[in-house]
């Protein structure tokens, strides 16, 4: 049985039918005489049981239980294989825990929410529950934090680093959120994988800035219900039609020219024409990359989708477009702020 099914049962009145039944048994159990009538059942001798001496009651007509000559304890009149069982009974403290645990569980099922009903449990005398406790601790922690988080709400991005005590706060609160709607895409250390950029370097599509990284956080990048998100859109020249697949290995040869590099296929001089054509109005002239419209520089070894020559010509040929939701609409302005201070610090920040 799973985890899902257990929980449906839990849910249900199965376990209320469970209970039910342990504690009709428990009743049954300790019922008055209950004791007299499990000590004569067990005097019941068995079949094989016939060959063991028996003592009659005086003026009654039933058997006595024959006594162990070596320990005095009497017998409970079986026998397996000529192995006869002593009637020991079960030691004081034993019978008196075990009592004590039925207890115990009764005061908790009257105490706590124990019996599920049709659509919720029993909610017990003291009225506890975990989700109650649950919002307690947030409600403290919220208190605790209040007097920070309005420091933080009416300071800028520029005025919370110059006040050590406050700029620390301010961080641990960004890395926990960055932890919760981040790392999933640029990983637990900002560092990155394919498609997502690292943020612990100097290299920014969008600018590294405390306001240019709040605008990209609070935006997003290419983000359509957002009106102001960064948007910029490089062409798919290949699967466009806008060149041919001969061009845009020319082009592939010279982009992996700009940083020292040489292709197997293309024409260096003919990619440059092309270039100058088609992508240096975003890239730049030489391809440094131009932060206002989001394009990479292309002469370093920083690639965000791969920078070897078949993942250049898939770039050129497909485009990429990566999209980056707007936190704004998501997070709370102080939470954008703690996570842009956290971004800002893990060491590209400018």
């Amino acid at each position: 049985m799973d985890h899902e099914s257990l929980r449906h049962f839990a849910d249900s009145w199965g376990l209320a039918a469970l209970v039910t039944l342990f504690v009709a048994i428990v009743i049954y159990v300790m019922r008055p005489k209950g004791k007299k009538h499990y000590r004569e059942a067990a005097e019941i001798p068995l079949k094989d049981d016939a060959e063991a001496p028996a003592r009659r009651d005086k003026g009654h007509h039933r058997s006595l239980p024959e006594t162990d000559a070596v320990t005095g304890q009497t017998m409970t009149g079986h026998s397996w294989d000529g192995i006869r069982e002593l009637n020991t009974p079960l030691p004081r403290w034993w019978l008196w825990t075990f009592y004590a645990t039925i207890l115990f569980s009764i005061i908790y099922m009257i105490l706590y929410p124990a019996v599920p009903l049709i659509s919720k449990a029993t909610g017990g005398v003291l009225g506890y529950t975990e989700r109650g406790a649950l919002q307690e601790e947030l409600a403290a922690a919220e208190a605790a934090q209040a007097t920070q988080i309005e420091r933080i709400a009416a300071a800028s991005l520029q005025e919370i680093p110059a006040d050590p005590d406050l700029l620390r706060f301010a961080v641990a609160g960004g890395r926990s959120a960055f932890a919760v709607n981040c790392s999933q895409c640029h990983g637990s250390g900002g560092q990155g994988a394919m498609g997502f950029p690292n943020l612990n370097d100097d290299e920014w599509l969008w600018g590294g800035t405390l306001d240019e990284i709040q605008a990209t956080i609070a935006h997003g990048i290419r983000y359509e219900p957002d009106p102001d998100t960064r948007q910029n859109a490089m062409p798919a020249f290949g699967r466009d039609g806008l060149l041919t697949r001969s061009q845009i290995h020319d082009l592939t040869a010279y982009v992996l020219s700009l940083s020292d590099r040489t292709a197997e296929r293309g024409d260096v001089a003919a990619g440059e024409a092309l270039f100058a054509d088609n992508c240096a109005a975003c890239h730049g002239a030489d391809g440094g990359g131009i932060r206002e419209l989001g394009a990479p520089a292309l002469g370093n070894a920083i690639w965000l989708y791969g920078g070897d020559e078949q993942s250049v010509f898939n770039t050129i040929y497909s485009a990429r477009n990566g999209v980056m939701p707007a936190w704004q609409q998501r997070l709370d302005p102080v939470t954008i702020k703690q996570l842009t201070l956290f971004v800002h610090t893990l060491g590209g920040g400018e």
